[in-house]
């Protein structure tokens, strides 16, 4: 099974030493701090190494020269996100510049005043969503779907640094009182995002081919969204060079109660975003499975 731990990289500690750096010297002087920690991470840790190593050059198919450098570059990129998610938490979002794919989407959907289901993915930096909006004057609330592992002490104190963030998080419970949750968000016009490429042990799942080999996927974030009779978009919001970021709504035709055909879609999204953004695929742990039976 693709099953993740519930453990992100990173500690609390390594984010205050980006926010020390950010405030004393400033975002593109922080990004060259990242040489030192992206050249820690891949000389350390040979766990991730070996599934984002997997994933450049089984999946994506490029030599393994090219595959050990872009192993490299992925924890590069994926601290600039970090850093740049650190800035933006803590107020300087006009350092940064914002381009909008799709957006009419997102209108059209709270016009409709029934509320909606965003999906998207640990690719690119869609924490940061919700300052976006500010730029396009959508007012509304995000509500995120989580699990208590996700919702970590890294998460605590990023919203300690937080000017007005306005996402409130739904936690997973196993009396299934999330459900309630999200049906009352939607009542009130709000948006629900999930996250639909991870799971957990004990978690129903979902079986997909994605980029060429099959894994699994949590099963929640589509069958809740099939059976709700509201607009379902896919959403990511992708670094592009300097302090630049794009973010893209795509509607997916949801036929009712049809999970399988929303998976379906959802991966050929995601393969999309993942094709265009090679190095923001940032799902450090065996994805596919591929070294489940090895030790």
């Amino acid at each position: 099974m693709s099953q993740w731990d519930g453990k992100s990289k990173g500690t609390v500690l390594g984010y205050k030493i980006f926010v020390f750096f950010i405030n004393k010297i400033g975002i593109r002087s922080a990004y060259f701090v990242l040489y030192f920690v992206a050249s820690y991470y891949f000389l350390f840790l040979k766990k991730s190494n070996r599934a984002i190593f997997y994933y450049f050059h089984e999946r994506l198919g490029y030599s393994r020269l090219k595959s050990k450098l872009l192993v490299f570059k992925s924890y590069y990129t994926f601290g600039q996100t970090i850093i740049d998610k650190v800035s933006i938490t803590a107020g300087m979002r006009n350092k940064f510049t914002y381009e909008f794919d799709g957006v009419e989407l997102l209108k059209e959907l709270l016009a409709k005043k029934q509320g909606g289901v965003l999906i998207s993915a640990h690719i690119g930096n869609f924490e940061i969503a919700e300052y976006f909006f500010g730029e396009i004057d959508l007012d509304f609330q995000i509500n995120l779907v989580t699990t208590d592992l996700e919702h970590s002490a890294i998460k605590d104190y990023l919203e300690s640094l937080s000017k007005g963030s306005t996402i409130k998080f739904i936690i997973i419970k196993e009396d299934l009182s999330h459900i309630f949750e999200i049906n009352a968000a939607l009542a009130r016009n709000e948006l629900v995002c999930f996250t639909g490429d991870r799971y957990f042990e004990g978690v129903k799942s979902l079986k997909g081919e994605l980029m060429g080999a099959d894994a699994d996927f949590p099963a929640g974030p589509f069958l809740i969204a099939s059976r709700l009779k509201v607009p379902v978009v896919f959403v990511y919001v992708m670094k592009e060079p300097k302090l630049h970021y794009h973010l893209y709504a795509r509607e997916a035709q949801v036929k009712h109660r049809d999970e399988k055909a929303l998976l379906q879609a959802y991966i050929e999204s995601v393969e999309s975003m993942v094709k265009k953004y090679p190095l923001q695929w940032f799902n450090y742990f065996d994805f596919w499975n591929h070294f489940k039976d090895q030790h």
